[in-house]
């Protein structure tokens, strides 16, 4: 796979799949601990400050791009990025008190550890981009261009295919070390208990009754049960983040022994006798390559805010809606169960399609018939609303989140058949896989050189933007019904498919 691509490439990808392994880790279970940690379900709270700190991440990348960009040091910066991210990951994973007797500093705590995860990441991510963008500034290797991130895409994939598996595991052999079977509606149902048994339906303390019993209550009442079985679900995800720590230290590791082996884009610029017909770009060029590139960026906007709903909306869906019984997988030791567990497929399918997809782009090279990469990112915008069809339409006829909750959780007959989250998920990667690598080969493409670290940070930064948006994702999934916030999704992703196929001449000219 890595044949006839720069030797640099899978030193590269290597060294990234630390931080997918914690960024998964993150999709999977950030919400859902923010929820029942701080007791936010039923509010947007939680998804506010899981947006806040997923537009942290990529708009922080944005200042990563220009410290490196000014300091011409993008591997030292790199490697600091890496060390922050380990320290964010030691913070959140110190296992505080839940119920929580200090509510807003343990906040204000969980807070700065996601603070120290963002910035690092922000000095991490977009700096190594622009360093993989520079090895295929080779003439050699400059036709590769696209399949090499497809390719460095892909593998930084592997160790997120099962970031979530490790952390749904480990969380329910900490409840089950204690005595208690997982139950995905628990969580939810101690938090309510806890602010006022007075406040519940009759219904909902009913069912909250049965649940405990059916888990293995043997306390005197259920205000000590509630109070342990949350405070063991809870620290489960504590350890769970744990196991980015580790991550990280493998991906530093990596990094510090392969870097010799990666070009620095601060060479493109110093290094005239190389680069002189590349750094010789006039004014009139770099401005029109800029405004192409801004253009993109605002259109992509909204696709991850459509896209980035697997972290928040889809986990709720799957932990609300889904029937989780047929996603069991028994260890032994554990059981794989949870509605995190869907965050696997994405980094699945990522590896599972890619070579599909490089070899049908192969395909059509072969044949003159390609489309330019401008063509294929709308062409994923495309794709990513067919994927939110299947979803209104699945979720058609289901009860609204308030309803559900005043019944205290769903009836189970009621649940959805995992296979729609699933087949959701594999068309999202297939719109993933025309927009993301693509996206990041059209950034080195035609930023100009001095400017590689800040264009790929803007590139993130618009990324950035999605993710600040998210949180309009779970106050619809509170307030309307469920299928019409995935139609809101659908008209997203074809408002940036429109506009980027109506831009399509102008870009290619640009990338020419």
């Amino acid at each position: 796979m890595f044949k006839n691509h720069p030797k640099g490439l899978l030193g590269a990808a290597l060294s990234n799949m630390g931080e997918r392994f914690g960024f998964y880790i993150m999709m999977a279970i950030l919400l859902l601990f923010l929820e029942f940690k701080f007791d936010f379900v039923g509010t947007s709270y939680g998804g506010l400050i899981y947006s806040i700190f997923y537009f942290s991440i990529y708009v922080l990348a944005f200042v990563g791009g220009l410290i490196a960009d000014k300091t011409k040091n993008y591997k030292g910066t790199i490697n600091i990025g890496l060390v922050l991210m380990m320290i964010g990951y030691v913070i959140i994973a110190w296992p505080t008190p839940t119920p929580a007797p200090q509510k807003t500093l343990t906040l204000i705590i969980t807070c700065l550890g996601l603070f120290s995860i963002a910035f690092g990441n922000g000095l991490f991510k977009g700096n190594l981009q622009a360093v993989v963008g520079q090895l295929y500034d080779n003439p050699e290797y400059a036709h590769k261009r696209d399949t090499g991130f497809q390719i460095f895409y892909m593998f930084i994939n592997v160790g997120a295919m099962f970031a979530p598996l490790l952390a749904v595991g480990l969380r329910n052999w900490v409840v089950s070390s204690q005595g208690y079977a997982f139950n995905a509606d628990l969580p939810a149902l101690c938090n309510e208990y806890l602010s006022g048994s007075a406040a519940m339906t009759q219904e909902a303390l009913a069912r909250f009754t049965v649940l405990a019993a059916e888990v293995g209550n043997k306390l005197p009442n259920l205000n000590a049960f509630a109070q342990e079985y949350l405070s063991v679900f809870v620290k489960g995800y504590h350890y769970s983040f744990g196991i980015a720590i580790f991550a990280m230290m493998i991906s530093f590791a990596i990094f510090t022994a392969s870097k010799n082996k990666l070009p620095n884009p601060a060479a493109k610029v110093v290094d005239k006798t190389k680069s002189a017909a590349v750094i010789e770009m006039s004014s009139a060029e770099i401005k029109q390559r800029i405004y192409a590139l801004l253009a993109v960026f605002g259109v992509v906007i909204f696709f991850w805010f459509s896209f980035h709903q697997n972290g928040v909306t889809l986990t709720k869906f799957a932990n609300d809606y889904t029937r989780l019984d047929g996603m069991v997988l028994n260890l032994g030791f554990t059981e794989l169960k949870g509605a995190e567990l869907f965050q696997s497929f994405n980094p699945f399918f990522v590896v599972f399609l890619t070579p599909i997809v490089i070899g049908f782009f192969g395909w059509l090279r072969a044949k003159g018939k390609e489309p330019s990469t401008p063509k294929k990112i709308g062409i994923g915008m495309a794709i990513a609303a067919c994927a939110f069809v299947v979803m209104a339409i699945g979720s058609y006829g289901l009860p609204s989140t308030a309803d559900r909750m005043a019944a205290g959780g769903l009836n189970p007959a009621l649940r959805v058949t995992p296979w729609l989250l699933i087949g959701t998920y594999f068309i999202l990667t297939v719109a993933e896989l025309f927009i993301s690598p693509l996206g990041l080969s059209f950034v080195s493409k035609v930023a100009p050189p001095h400017l590689q670290g800040m264009m790929q940070g803007l590139w993130l930064c618009a990324t950035a933007a999605g993710n600040q948006l998210l949180f309009i994702g779970t106050i619809m999934y509170n307030h309307i019904p469920i299928w019409a916030t995935w139609t809101v999704f659908i008209v997203a992703c074809l408002l940036s498919m429109g506009t980027m196929l109506g831009m399509v001449k102008w870009l290619e000219r640009v990338t020419k």
